[in-house]
């Protein structure tokens, strides 16, 4: 393998002037549950902390994004 092809930059690496941004979207926002979602049965894993989880990690997945993309 020649030098040039084991340092090659891959196009959807930031680093690389061909990074399309296209190729790398924000993260979407998790949908919150509506009251109807929710059977009020005090549940171990309610749709209500299914959604708090969901969102920990769009938050996590959002300012990994943001550092991508400054």
């Amino acid at each position: 393998m020649r030098d040039a092809d084991r340092n090659a930059v891959s196009p959807t690496d930031p680093a690389s002037p061909v990074h399309d941004p296209a190729d790398d979207p924000p993260p979407r926002h998790p949908a919150e549950p509506g009251s109807a979602d929710c059977c009020g049965e005090g549940c171990v894993r309610c749709v209500y902390d299914l959604y708090e989880d969901a969102l920990e990690r769009y938050q996590a997945e959002l300012a990994a994004w943001r550092a991508r993309h400054p």
